[in-house]
C-alpha cells in the first residue's frame, strides 16, 4: 500500500535545499513544552485512571536487530529529484523506505519534509495518491526519535494522526507500521466500529508513540481518561475539508484543545483542498506555516478512458449488465450516492449469478475490513460502495469504476475514478447519466476544465 506514496524514479520531485536540515532538539520556532503537571502528579493521575497500570520498557515494541547499514542502500543522485537519503532520516526510518523499495521523493514530499523536519508547521495541498501520508508519517517518526521525551507513561501519544472516516484512519496506522517497521515505534488506531474494549487495552497498559483516530471515538476515550493530549509534539489534520464537510469540525476544535497550545506543539495538515472555513482553523491552529501547493499536471488522468452513457433512471440496471458482459471488468467498483441504493444494487447483482459485496456506512467495521480484503485478493471481483470508498481506499488492479449515479460533489468525481488507472494501468470509469444527474454536469466539466462527450448507450 506504500506506493501510493512514492513516485517511481520516472516522476520527479523537486530537490531540497541542503540547508534545511532535521532538528536534533526543539522545532523551529516553537517554545519549550511546558506541563502543566509535575512527573508526580502525572504518576497520581495516571495510576488513578488506569489502576496503576504504568508502561515499562519491556512492553514496548522491539525495533528489528538483524544487521543494516544505510550503505546496503544505494541510490544515485538525479537531477530534479529529491532522495530520501539527503533528507538525513534516521537510519531506521531509512530502513523502513529500503525494504519498501522507494527511492525518490515525491513532489508533495520534496517541497515539504524539508521544512517539516526542522519542526515548521506545514499547509500541504496536493491530490490524492501524491505521497501526503508519507510526508507526515516521515516527519512524526524524525521528531520521535531525534527528540528525547521526558518519563513515559501509558496514555499519552507524542504524536496524534485525525482522520476523518475509518479507512483512512486504518490505512494510515497500517501504512505507518510498515514504513516504521525498524523504529520500535508503537502505532494505535482507534476507530469507531470496532471492539472498544481491545482499543482501550492497547492505550492503558502500553506507551503510545503515535495515535491514529478518528475523532468519534477519540472524545469517547478522553472521556473516559484513556487517553491524555497533553503530551502530543505533533499533531497531523488529515483531509480537514473532509472533516469540515461530514460535520466533524466541532470534535476537531475539542480535540485540539485537549493539545498543547500550538507554540508548544508542531501541526501538520494535508488536504487535497481547502475550503474557506478550514482556512480559518488554519489561522487558530497553526503558527507561521509554510504553505506547499503541489498542482495536478490535470485533474483527471489520460491512463483513465472515460465514458458516458445518457439513459433513463429506469434502464441503469440493464445498462449495467451490458457493461458487465461486454466490458469483462477483472476487478470493479460501482459507486452510487445513497445507501439503500448501493445495498438494493448489490443484492440485485448476487440474485443475478453475480459476486458482489457491500461498502458503506451501515456496514459494521468489522465487516468493511473484512469486504475490503475479500476484494483486494480477488475472492470477489465487484464492489459496491457509497463515496466512503472514495477517499483513503487503495486498491491494486481495479479495471473499471462505474458511477451508477454522479456524484453531487465534482471533487469525489475525480477520486472515484482515481481508484482505477493506478500505478501506470490503463483503467476505464463508465458514469450513467439520466435527467437527474445531468444537473452536475455543467459544475463537474467547470472543475475539469474540459467537456464531457455523452453517448446513447
Amino acid at each position: 500500500m506504500l506506493k501510493k506514496f512514492f513516485k517511481s524514479k520516472a516522476e520527479q520531485g523537486k530537490p531540497a535545499s541542503s540547508s534545511q536540515q532535521p532538528s536534533s532538539g526543539q522545532p523551529a520556532g516553537k517554545a519549550p513544552k511546558q506541563s502543566n503537571k509535575s512527573p508526580a502528579q502525572k504518576k497520581a493521575q495516571n495510576n488513578k485512571a488506569h489502576g496503576a497500570k504504568r508502561n515499562t520498557g519491556s512492553q514496548k515494541k522491539q525495533p528489528d536487530t538483524k544487521p543494516w547499514k544505510i550503505e546496503d542502500f544505494q541510490v544515485e543522485p538525479a537531477e530534479g529529484k529529491t532522495r530520501f537519503h539527503d533528507l538525513q532520516l534516521p537510519d531506521s526510518v531509512m530502513r523502513g523506505v529500503h525494504e519498501s523499495g522507494f527511492q525518490y521523493c515525491s513532489p508533495i514530499q520534496a517541497e515539504s519534509l524539508p521544512a517539516a523536519l526542522t519542526g515548521r508547521d506545514m499547509i500541504g495541498q496536493a491530490q490524492t495518491g501524491t505521497g501526503k501520508t508519507a510526508a507526515f508519517l516521515l516527519t512524526i517518526f524524525n521528531r520521535l526519535l531525534t527528540v528525547k521525551p521526558e518519563e513515559r507513561f501509558a496514555s499519552e501519544p507524542r504524536a496524534l494522526v485525525i482522520a476523518p472516516t475509518r479507512e483512512l484512519a486504518l490505512q494510515i496506522g497500517k501504512d505507518a507500521e510498515a514504513l516504521g517497521k525498524y523504529t520500535g515505534l508503537n502505532t494505535v488506531t482507534v476507530v469507531g466500529g470496532m471492539n472498544y474494549d481491545s482499543q482501550r487495552k492497547m492505550l492503558r497498559d502500553h506507551e503510545v508513540d503515535i495515535l491514529v483516530a478518528t475523532p468519534g471515538r477519540l472524545i469517547d476515550f478522553m472521556r473516559s481518561q484513556d487517553v491524555f493530549l497533553d503530551q502530543v509534539e505533533v499533531l497531523v489534520l488529515d483531509e480537514a475539508d473532509r472533516m469540515l464537510d461530514m460535520g466533524f469540525i466541532p470534535d476537531v476544535k475539542r480535540i485540539v484543545r485537549g493539545t498543547p497550545p500550538k507554540d508548544h506543539r508542531q501541526t501538520l495538515l494535508y488536504s487535497a483542498t481547502f475550503n474557506f472555513d478550514v482556512r480559518i482553523l488554519i489561522d487558530q491552529w497553526t503558527t507561521n506555516p509554510m504553505k506547499v501547493e503541489i498542482e495536478p499536471e490535470q485533474v483527471t488522468t489520460d491512463r483513465v478512458d472515460q465514458k458516458l452513457y445518457l439513459c433513463a433512471d429506469s434502464d441503469k440496471y440493464t445498462l449495467l449488465e451490458r457493461v458487465l458482459t461486454e466490458e469483462k471488468p477483472e476487478r470493479l467498483i460501482i459507486f452510487a450516492n445513497r445507501r439503500d441504493l448501493t445495498r438494493n444494487l448489490c443484492d440485485k447483482l448476487n440474485k443475478n449469478g453475480h459476486v458482489a459485496v457491500l461498502l458503506s456506512g451501515e456496514v459494521s467495521q468489522e465487516k468493511r475490513v473484512r469486504t475490503l480484503e475479500r476484494f483486494r485478493n480477488g475472492r470477489v471481483n465487484i464492489m459496491v460502495a457509497t463515496d466512503v470508498a472514495g477517499r483513503g481506499i487503495h486498491v491494486d488492479g481495479v479495471s473499471h469504476v462505474i458511477n451508477y449515479t454522479l456524484p453531487e460533489d465534482p471533487e469525489d468525481y475525480v477520486h472515484r475514478i482515481g481508484r482505477t488507472g493506478r500505478a501506470g494501468a490503463k483503467g476505464v470509469s463508465v458514469s450513467f447519466v439520466s435527467e437527474d444527474d445531468a444537473f452536475v454536469l455543467p459544475d463537474l466539466e467547470k472543475y475539469l476544465g474540459t467537456k464531457l462527450e455523452l453517448t446513447q448507450p
